[in-house]
């Protein structure tokens, strides 16, 4: 049974539209790729940007045109409509390349699971991902659906300089790194395919709720970028 969302306002201007599910996220992040699909086939006077993460969207809303009450009023009426749109879920293949010196903890990964470090190539080739939200640095999506064996905790120490195009995981999720900076996840590959557009519109490759598959290239072959399907 799904349970109502509880609506937060933040100050002002935004309220943090939660949908509290703990026993099952999926459904929840679902419920969050939904409201951020009718918000924007249906914005209500006023809205500025809504922001979706994992259980949670943020409803950011000019205050001169609409308060709190107003914006929570019509985001229940989204919320109780049957006729609501579908979201366009985009694939993206990523290419990654797991040979040295790109993926330096590699071997560290397989000692800590018990796999043979091609067999965590395999693993992570294998995931079916999802952008789950973007946070701490831009470009940074988190895509869920690393495969369990591979899971890991984070690193008890963070490593510097870490170079942009890093394909890191940790605690079930996967991440390409946009930016040289230090980092406690597990650096298994690198990629060339760019997550940061330079296009003001659509900053980055991927939308919150798009579908990633990685494609294995050599290290002969960075620097090649690869597409997108619709």
């Amino acid at each position: 049974m799904s349970i109502d969302p509880v609506l937060k306002p933040v100050a002002e201007h935004a309220l943090l539209v939660d949908f509290p599910n703990p026993s099952d996220m999926a459904a929840a992040h679902h419920r969050v790729l939904a409201l951020d699909a009718a918000l924007t086939a249906r914005p209500f006077a006023g809205l500025r940007e809504a922001v979706p993460a994992l259980t949670s969207l943020m409803v950011e809303f000019d205050p001169e045109v609409c308060d709190c009450t107003a914006a929570a009023t019509a985001i229940r009426a989204l919320l109780s409509r049957r006729d609501a749109p579908q979201r366009a879920i985009r694939s993206h293949e990523i290419a990654v390349c797991y040979d040295p010196p790109y993926a330096p903890d590699l071997a560290e990964v397989a000692r800590l699971t018990g796999l043979a470090p091609e067999a965590v190539a395999q693993s992570h080739l294998a995931g079916d991902y999802h952008v789950a939200l973007y946070g701490f640095a831009p470009g940074y999506a988190y895509l869920s659906g690393l495969p369990a064996p591979i899971s890991l905790p984070r690193k008890a120490a963070a490593l510097r300089d870490v170079p942009a195009g890093s394909v890191i995981i940790a605690a079930g999720q996967c991440l390409i790194t946009t930016l040289t900076m230090p980092t406690g996840w597990w650096i298994i590959g690198r990629s060339p395919d760019p997550v940061l557009t330079g296009d003001p519109a659509r900053p980055f490759r991927f939308e919150v709720g798009d579908r990633i598959r990685f494609r294995r290239i050599a290290a002969s072959a960075l620097g090649t970028a690869s597409g997108e399907r619709s």
